[in-house]
């Protein structure tokens, strides 16, 4: 950079700066401010031109002014006229001002874009940098479209000076941060890459950046980065310090470049070759035994430098999870670090030896440190320190030391930190139930937990002990004695009232032959706690209360009396008031054997609950937020445990490695929606997507907040094979796994109401590796397509179909990225408008391991989907049944499975009861299709005769046609 001579000091620009900080109010600093103004404005209209310097004079007093605080509304043409200046100053101050004042809508962007690119072309790298520095200040994607071709052509030139490459490398990064599709990268790709051989180590610093960037989109393209990127890292880690030294940092060689290449090798699966790995495998060693060494200064900038590339090793480590040697000597490194004195390696040490827990080479080498880490919870005095070591215990627990670790979590609950303690009751309450060795345990575990930190104990918590309570005999009895005693505690929490009033209302009786725990007592037990509560719990009270007359006839007369209280039949709260007044009924009316029988039938216990996992898991990773998945999933599972309520975990090789049993929406173990849901299968990590919660029951129709127009099907291939095969499953159902292979599955909820629909695709990532580029798309082929791209004008707000659209589908964004083991949602609204034929098709496209991945199937949303049964008597069937037979409709001989296809089958409608007649109609916005349907079954010969009549032959025959796949 050329030296400044001492006339460019600008003494008046020092005076003026002087001045301002002399000033003694705001006061003051404003007139002086304004007179400058004035001065400076004078000087530009006036009519004597005026040299490089002073512009350069006033220029840097305006700057000077706007980083006051003050707008700045002129001296902008005076700034790009500097540009034009030969003198280094002059031309830097010009830059400067436009960097910082112009903005990216400005008019005077042309002329800026012409003095940039004169400059760029003049061949000077003082100037080339200057301009390339201004370009990615500015960073408009105007500018973009003007300097992106020419910036990766600077960028790979033989001739550029190294200072040149450097700043290309980070223009274009900044560029591509800004816009993506501006930069075109494909020809230029190869020579990209052969940046990270340039004997200047700042352009390799620069392009590793940018590299590490580009292959996040485009991991393909420069894949052949990995073996440059481990040989550059091998020469760094293999050098002394003496060999690079203007890039060593206080005795270690190059720490930035060696962190930046471990980086960017984190975004590609283990090396191929053979050799590339094995010297890659040579330098993470060799990092490992550098850091046994002792430090070779006393300055922390040493020992920073130095742990920044430890730990980044470490990082790739975790990541390649395939070599079991470094994973253990990584460990062992990290266990150093916990008694370290420095707070922040403890932090760092906590954070990486989690990830290391879910390992299955790594995680009995963890376990060694638990009584450091225990300690650590204890005695740490940051916050964010305990939390992390809380963390690192969760994920270290097993079958081995659940019942050390849970006590000692459950003790450090009473002094915990109020910030991170319904954190730490989650992961309790799921480590009790995950390895409970017997039951009694896990009831004792929660119930203390209930005690000590009542407050911070969700609702899905103690639902989820209740649950397993009612689902076990063999611990119930025990349950009932242990909440009873509980509840004797002089203050007692209104969480342990609830698990109590309902878990005695259930099973109150198995400890009543006790004098101790006699009903009446138990009843006065309860009722001591009545006042106390909110209305939520009074009324589960009061439900125990009438369970308690069918359990326990002699406490009918004491229970009555509190129903009839005038606190219960005239309580300003509706709720507790009409369960009073029922309850109260239910009871006096129950004066007969028949009636007593009926009452001891509503009121008899409550049977199992349908086995599904745990909410309370779901409920830890939203606590935790985003990017917590494969922590708290916990991709490493001990064989040997089980899941409290019936589920099967999964080993380590079902989550290490794709595999075609693995069921991770717990789709394929679910039976037909009339029959009780059966126990998830292996692999089940995420949230039971059909459970018969709330959230199965949302509102139908499109929802603009949150919708967007699906793109059309440019670039998309044809449905897979078996895509028909797929389709046709769904005809008669509405849930169930739409696709699986070794490494997706896509899941389907759906449900129909009239012309609106809406589904729930669940995406779910089956292998230990995340998904990037994460794109599913829904695409509408031939005659659908062209009617549904122009039924919304608007990507965010509905506008007014058009006659001749088919199909609305609007669906919501799903996130780009996909963890190992973890799942997305997509919610697809559809709006059926008219009779349509073809269904719509989803593409997903993402990218596993670098490889590019994508698949086309057919949704299943068929036009039988919108059928509305229709009840019909007999003559007005037939009366329509002739008026539908002057069209030509379709009759074919297969046998069917009608359920569930969508009509109301009629009884004592056919003369021969034999047959089967359905009538419904089909429900769209701009019509609605009459169709009545004939089943006539020939045992003697075993076919059957099926004629479907509709107004439209059209849709008889396409409705035919999805029957005849169901045989």
């Amino acid at each position: 950079m050329p030296a400044v001579s001492k006339g460019d000091g600008m003494r008046g620009l020092a005076v003026f700066i002087s001045d301002i900080r002399n000033c003694k109010s705001k006061e003051a600093e404003i007139k002086r401010i304004n007179k400058e103004l004035a001065n400076i404005r004078s000087k530009f209209k006036g009519d004597k031109a005026l040299d490089g310097y002073s512009k350069k004079k006033y220029v840097c007093k305006l700057l000077f002014i706007f980083l006051l605080g003050h707008d700045i509304d002129f001296g902008h043409m005076e700034a790009v006229n500097l540009l034009s200046s030969n003198k280094y100053t002059e031309k830097q101050i010009g830059y400067l001002f436009i960097s910082v004042l112009v903005n990216s809508n400005s008019e005077l962007i042309r002329l800026i874009n012409n003095a940039i690119k004169n400059d760029l072309a003049s061949r000077n790298p003082t100037f080339m940098c200057l301009a390339l520095h201004c370009i990615a200040n500015v960073g408009s994607r105007e500018m973009g479209e003007a300097f992106a071709a020419d910036i990766p052509r600077i960028l790979v030139a033989g001739d550029s000076m190294d200072s040149v490459k450097q700043s290309a490398a980070l223009c274009l990064l900044r560029l591509y941060k800004a816009s993506p599709d501006l930069v075109p990268m494909g020809e230029w790709t190869a020579r990209v890459v052969h940046l990270l051989n340039d004997q200047h180590m700042g352009v390799v610093t620069a392009a590793v950046s940018l590299i590490t960037c580009l292959c996040k989109k485009n991991p393909d393209d420069f894949k052949t980065c990995i073996s440059l990127a481990v040989s550059r890292l091998s020469r760094i880690v293999s050098s002394a310090s003496t060999d690079l030294q203007d890039y060593t940092y206080y005795f270690v060689p190059a720490p930035w470049l060696s962190v930046k290449l471990l980086r960017l090798l984190q975004c590609y699966p283990p090396p191929e070759d053979a050799a590339v790995k094995g010297r890659l495998v040579e330098c993470l060693e060799t990092v490992l035994n550098k850091a046994q060494e002792p430090p070779k200064s006393k300055k922390v900038q040493h020992s920073n430098a130095k742990n920044a590339i430890l730990f980044e090793t470490i990082s790739l480590i975790i990541h390649y999870d395939s070599e079991p040697n470094l994973l253990v000597r990584a460990c062992n490194q990290l266990g150093q670090f916990l008694q370290h004195r420095e707070t922040n390696l403890r932090y760092l040490a906590l954070e990486s030896m989690c990830t290391l827990a879910s390992s299955e080479f790594s995680h009995e080498a963890v376990k060694t440190h638990i009584d450091t880490v225990i300690n650590a919870l204890k005695t740490e005095r940051d916050v964010s320190v305990r939390q992390r070591a809380a963390d690192l215990l969760y994920a270290m627990c097993d079958r081995s030391n659940a019942k050390q670790i849970v006590s000692e979590m459950l003790r450090y609950l009473e002094t915990a930190d109020y910030a991170i303690r319904e954190e730490i009751v989650l992961k309790v309450a799921i480590l009790a139930e995950k390895y409970a060795v017997d039951y009694s345990w896990y009831v004792d575990t929660i119930l203390n937990l209930i005690r000590i930190a009542g407050d911070y104990v969700s609702e899905e918590v103690w639902y989820r002990v209740l649950q397993i309570v009612t689902n076990r005999d063999d611990v119930q009895g025990y349950a009932a004695k242990t909440v009873f005693e509980a509840l004797q505690a002089p203050a007692c929490h209104e969480n342990m009232v609830k698990v109590g009033g309902y878990i005695l209302g259930e099973f109150g009786n198995l400890i009543a032959g006790d004098p101790r725990s006699s009903p009446p007592v138990q009843f006065s037990l309860l009722h001591s706690k009545f006042h106390l509560c909110s209305v939520a719990t009074r009324a589960l009270l009061l439900s125990t209360y009438i369970k308690f007359i069918n359990l326990f006839p002699e406490t009918k007369a004491t229970i009555q009396g509190v129903l009839r209280a005038g606190s219960q039949l005239r309580n300003a709260d509706v709720e507790l008031q009409q369960r009073a007044v029922e309850y109260l009924t239910l009871s006096s009316v129950a004066s007969t054997d028949v009636l007593v029988r009926v009452l001891a039938t509503v009121l008899e216990e409550m049977p199992p609950f349908p086995e599904r996992e745990s909410s309370i898991l779901a409920k830890l990773k939203r606590k935790k937020g985003p990017g917590a998945g494969s922590a708290l999933d916990d991709g490493r599972r001990d064989p040997s445990s089980h899941d409290i309520n019936g589920g099967v975990e999964p080993t380590p090789s079902t989550v290490s490695t794709p595999s075609p049993s693995a069921d991770l929406l717990g789709l394929r173990a679910a039976p037909p929606p009339a029959a009780p849901p059966a126990p998830l299968g292996a692999g089940n990590l995420l949230v039971d997507v059909f459970s018969d919660g709330p959230a199965a029951q949302p509102s139908l129709g499109p929802t603009p907040e949150e919708a967007f127009l699906s793109p059309g099907p440019e670039d998309i291939g044809p449905p897979i094979p078996e895509a028909d095969e797929l389709l046709n499953k769904f005809v008669c159902r509405n849930n169930g796994v739409l696709f699986e292979n070794q490494l997706l599955q896509i899941g389907v909820k759906s449900e129909f109401r009239q012309n609106l629909g809406r589904m729930y695709l669940f995406y779910g990532n089956k292998t230990s590796v995340q998904f990037q580029n994460f794109s599913p798309t829904v695409v509408h082929p031939g005659d659908l397509q062209t009617h549904i791209l122009s039924t919304w004008s608007s990507p965010l707000a509905p506008a007014r179909p058009l006659q001749r659209a088919q199909l609305a589908v609007q669906t919501k964004r799903v996130a780009s990225q996909v963890d190992g083991g973890a799942q997305v949602q997509q919610v697809l609204n559809i709006e059926c408008l008219r009779d349509f034929l073809t269904p719509p098709h989803l593409s997903v496209r993402f990218r596993y391991g670098g490889a590019p991945q994508s698949l086309t199937l057919k949704l299943p949303v068929t036009i039988n989907k919108f059928f509305q049964p229709t009840e019909m008597a007999a003559q007005d069937f037939f009366q329509r049944w002739k008026q539908l037979s002057l069209r030509p409709q379709g009759g074919w001989n297969w046998g069917f499975q009608l359920l569930g296809f969508g009509s109301a089958l009629l009884d004592n409608v056919d003369p021969n009861p034999e047959n089967f007649v359905g009538a419904g109609i089909i429900q769209t916005k701009a019509l609605q299709v009459g169709c009545l349907l004939r089943l006539e079954p020939n045992a003697q010969a075993q076919m059957y005769r099926l004629t479907l009549r509709t107004s439209k032959e059209p849709v008889s025959r396409h409705l035919c046609e999805l029957l005849a796949q169901q045989f």
